[in-house]
């Protein structure tokens, strides 16, 4: 999945932190959701704005970030 057509980041919005579709929905508070158990179905029906899509591409971005995260750190 190419999660950079979903992700953006603005510096005057959310404190520059990675959001979705330019929405003030961020990453890490969709991996925040599902880590605490919810679902993904869950998540679409308190956030109507998002898609399927979208929650595939925070944990694509998140993936990425622990790829390179780990690849610099070697």
């Amino acid at each position: 999945m190419n999660y950079r057509d979903i992700i953006t980041i603005e510096a005057g919005k959310r404190g520059g932190k990675p959001c979705i579709r330019g929405m003030r929905i961020t990453v890490y508070e969709v991996l925040e959701y599902l880590a605490s158990g919810m679902t993904s179905a869950e998540i679409l029906k308190d956030f109507p704005d998002l898609t399927a899509a979208d929650i595939q591409a925070c944990l694509a971005y998140a993936a990425d970030r622990e790829r390179l995260q780990f690849t610099l750190a070697a």
